[in-house]
């Protein structure tokens, strides 16, 4: 074989190793990118879990969307999201006066709401958090705030004023979720193309927002 043709061989294995390797990095890209768009502010929460392990962070979403992305959620009749939405009043309510009893609640009513729903029962917390994370990604986190202090995984500590406003807090991102699953626009939670932004009409939530105790804002004062 001539010096010539051995020259040309490598060069063509070159360029299609080159343009192997370019069509998987742009592959990836998108992957990457889809994952970005399709869990927003959860995707970085999992890069972080990660310690910031990209790689990782993406095999562990993908996993999720694997094992749940085909999940199809049961619709809610006006009768349920109305009986929730008293319930979660009632929670809030309830915080007026017992606070950490009242997280415990919304914890339970989250499980709840979410295994009636279609998700894995609220037995199995992880899965269950996973599952919601796929199709709920922007709120997903206050559950997981909620179930942290419910549990007292959060450790506990403070002073009763600082634990007060966490348990606040956690409530309030916790709400976030509740109305998601209890929509009356069942169904269509994300957007086309997993932007994670509500597609439900601006009127379609009324029924649980209107009964938001002053206890849980700081800026409205206690009515005497």
């Amino acid at each position: 074989m001539s010096t010539g043709l051995i020259i040309l061989l490598i060069v063509i294995a070159a360029v299609v190793v080159l343009g192997a390797a370019t069509l998987f990095l742009r592959s990836r890209g998108r992957h990457g990118g889809g994952l970005k768009r399709r869990f927003g502010p959860e995707y970085e929460r999992t890069v972080a879990m990660h310690d910031g392990d990209t790689k990782a962070a993406e095999r562990e979403l993908t996993e999720r969307v694997e094992r749940h992305g085909d999940l199809h959620e049961r619709p809610l009749d006006g009768a349920e999201r109305q009986r929730y939405a008293d319930r979660w009043t009632a929670v809030q309510e309830r915080f007026v006066d017992s606070p950490r009893e009242a997280v415990a609640e919304a914890d339970r009513l989250l499980g709840e709401v979410a295994a009636v729903r279609g998700y894995p029962d609220g037995g199995r917390y992880d899965e269950q958090l996973a599952a919601l994370s796929v199709h709920h990604a922007d709120h997903v986190d206050g559950y997981r705030q909620v179930h942290r202090v419910a549990t007292g995984a959060d450790g506990g500590a403070g002073e009763d004023g600082t634990r007060t406003e966490e348990m606040r807090s956690a409530l309030l991102g916790a709400r976030a979720l509740f109305d998601d699953l209890t929509s009356a626009d069942s169904g269509r939670h994300r957007a086309p193309g997993g932007t994670g932004r509500s597609t439900a009409p601006a009127g379609s939530r009324s029924h649980a927002r209107s009964h938001t105790p002053w206890a849980l804002h700081r800026s409205r004062p206690k009515e005497s």
